[in-house]
C-alpha cells in the first residue's frame, strides 16, 4: 500500500491505490512505443529543452516540493531545499553535457574507419528509495531521458505524493506521455515487469536485501542492471587532524537526514591519542540538536522517516549494548507524537558484537579507536560494504596514501566527498555496482555500437 504517514504525527494523511496489472502493462506499452517510434529519434536539442524546463519548474516551486518531502519522510526544510537544488543541478548538468559525452568516438585502425556511437537501449525500469525522494529519481531520469531511453520508476511506498509530484513536473514541462512514468506496484508486479522484453535495463537504490532480489531478477532476465545499496562508511581521523574542522564534518556526515543516508559516516575511526577529545566534542555538538516538525523554525532534526525505521535503529542499538557496546549519549525515543529519536553515540563495538558488520540506518555514530594508520585502514576495510568514506589529516599526502588503500567507490580527503552532479556515485562489495551521476552515469544504459567502414 502506498500511503503518506506524516512522521511528525504518525497519522495517515493520504492513501493511493496500486496500479493493476493491466494498467502496468498499458503504461509499459506506452513507454516502449514512445521509445521505439519517437523519443530515441528526437534530436538532443529537444531532449535538452525538456530537461531544462523540468529544472526550471522545480526551481521555481522549490519550497513547495521541500515541504512535501518533510511531510512524507521527515526531512527538515533546509535539508529538503538542498535536495531540491541538487536535483535541479542534475537535470541541468545532463542537459548541458550529454551531447559532449555521447558524441561519436573514432578509433584508430590500420585500414578503413571505425567509430563507436552511443545509442539508447529502450525502457529503463528503476526501483527507488524514500530517503531522497526527488534526488534519487533524477539520478535515473535525467541521464536516461537525455540519451534517448524512456524511464519507468517504482518509488518507495512511503513517499507517494513526492512520486506523483515528480511525474507531474514532466507532464507540465510538455513531455510526451510515456517518457517518464510513475508506478505504484507490489514487489510481485515489479518482478513481472522486469521479466518483460520491453524493459532493457534495471536500476535500484535501496537495501542490500532489495538489491539482491532485484539484481537476481534482472540477471535471470538477462537485463543490464545497476545497484546502489547500503554503506558503512569509515570516517578516519588521524592523530594530526584539526578537530575544529573535523567535528562539523562528523556532525553533518553522520546526522544529516537523521543518519538515513547510504553514505553516512557510520563508523568513526579515530586515533587513540585524540579519541577522548573527539568523543567529547561530538557529544557536545549533538546535544545542541533541536527536534521538531520539519518546517518548524529553528529545528535542526525532524522525525525519522517511519516507525519501522525508528524501531529498527532502537533494536540494533539494543543488540549492540547486549553485545558489550557503550551508549555515550542519546539513542532514545522522544516523549512526543511521531517518530522522533534522539541522536547518539556508541563505543566499544568489538568485532564479536552483533552489529559490527551491520549498517545502522539512523542517527547513531560508532566510534572506534586505533593506534596507527595501518590499523585504521584495516578496520575501514573490515566491512561488507564499500560505498564511501573520508580521511582527515593536516598532511594531504598521508591522507591520499590512506584514501587509495580504502576499499570504496568514493572517498574524500578532509571532506565528506566532492559535491556536484558531474561526479560519479557508486560503490564496491555489497554496496553494489555501476555508477550514477557524472559521465559514467549516462553511459550505464547505452548501446556503444561499433560502426566499421571499409576503405
Amino acid at each position: 500500500m502506498y500511503q503518506t504517514i506524516n512522521p511528525s504525527t504518525g497519522k495517515v494523511e493520504k492513501t493511493f491505490e496500486l496500479h493493476t496489472d493491466a494498467q502496468m502493462l498499458a503504461k509499459l506499452e506506452m513507454a516502449h512505443t514512445l521509445w521505439r517510434d519517437d523519443w530515441q529519434h528526437r534530436p538532443l536539442s529537444e531532449r535538452k529543452a525538456l530537461l531544462l524546463k523540468v529544472a526550471e519548474l522545480l526551481k521555481n516551486d522549490r519550497e513547495a516540493h521541500a515541504h512535501l518531502i518533510g511531510r512524507e519522510m521527515g526531512k527538515v526544510f533546509e535539508e529538503a531545499l538542498g535536495e531540491i537544488d541538487f536535483t535541479v543541478s542534475i537535470f541541468t548538468y545532463y542537459a548541458e553535457n550529454a551531447e559532449r559525452i555521447l558524441a561519436p568516438k573514432d578509433i584508430a585502425v590500420d585500414s578503413g574507419k571505425a567509430t563507436v556511437v552511443s545509442q539508447s537501449l529502450g525502457v529503463i525500469y528503476a526501483v527507488e528509495p524514500w530517503n531522497y525522494p526527488y534526488y534519487q529519481l533524477a539520478r535515473v531520469a535525467a541521464p536516461n531521458l537525455m540519451c534517448g531511453n524512456t524511464v519507468m520508476i517504482k518509488h518507495a511506498p512511503g513517499v507517494p505524493q513526492c512520486a506523483v509530484a515528480f511525474e507531474k513536473l514532466f507532464r507540465d514541462a510538455g513531455a510526451p506521455e510515456g517518457a517518464y512514468t510513475n508506478l505504484f506496484l507490489t514487489n510481485e508486479q515489479s518482478e513481472a515487469l522486469i521479466g518483460r522484453m520491453e524493459v532493457r535495463g534495471v536500476a535500484l537504490t535501496g537495501s542490500e536485501r532489495a538489491g539482491s532480489a532485484v539484481a537476481s531478477q534482472a540477471g535471470k532476465a538477462l537485463k543490464k542492471s545497476t545497484m546502489e545499496l547500503g554503506g558503512a562508511d569509515a570516517f578516519i581521523v588521524l592523530d594530526d587532524a584539526d578537530l575544529d574542522a573535523v567535528i562539523p564534518n562528523a556532525v553533518y556526515g553522520r546526522y544529516e537526514n537523521n543518519g538515513q543516508v547510504c553514505t553516512s559516516a557510520k563508523r568513526m575511526i579515530v586515533h587513540e591519542s585524540i579519541a577522548d577529545d573527539f568523543t567529547i566534542r561530538l557529544k557536545n555538538a549533538i546535544s545542541e540538536f533541536r527536534y521538531g516538525a520539519p518546517d518548524e523554525e529553528g529545528v535542526t532534526h525532524g522525525p525519522m522517516s517511519s516507525e519501522a525505521a525508528m524501531n529498527r535503529t532502537i533494536e540494533q542499538v539494543d543488540q549492540a549494548v547486549k553485545g558489550g557496546a557503550t551508549v555515550v549519549t542519546g539513542i532514545e525515543r522522544l516523549n512526543r507524537e511521531g517518530f522522533f529519536l534522539r541522536a547518539g553515540i556508541l563505543t566499544n563495538v568489538t568485532k564479536d558484537n552483533p552489529v559490527y558488520y551491520q549498517e545502522i540506518f539512523g542517527p547513531v555514530a560508532i566510534i572506534h579507536r586505533v593506534k596507527s594508520d595501518e590499523e585504521a585502514i584495516a578496520l575501514a576495510n573490515d566491512s561488507l560494504y564499500g560505498l564511501g568514506g573520508s580521511v582527515y589529516t593536516r598532511d594531504v599526502k598521508r591522507g591520499r596514501a590512506i584514501a587509495e588503500k580504502v576499499e570504496t567507490g568514493m572517498i574524500g580527503i578532509n571532506a565528506l566527498g566532492g559535491p556536484g552532479a558531474q561526479l560519479p556515485f557508486g560503490g564496491v562489495k555489497n554496496s553494489g555496482y555501476g555508477r550514477e551521476l557524472g559521465e559514467f552515469g549516462i553511459e550505464e544504459f547505452i548501446n556503444r555500437k561499433l560502426i566499421y567502414q571499409a576503405d
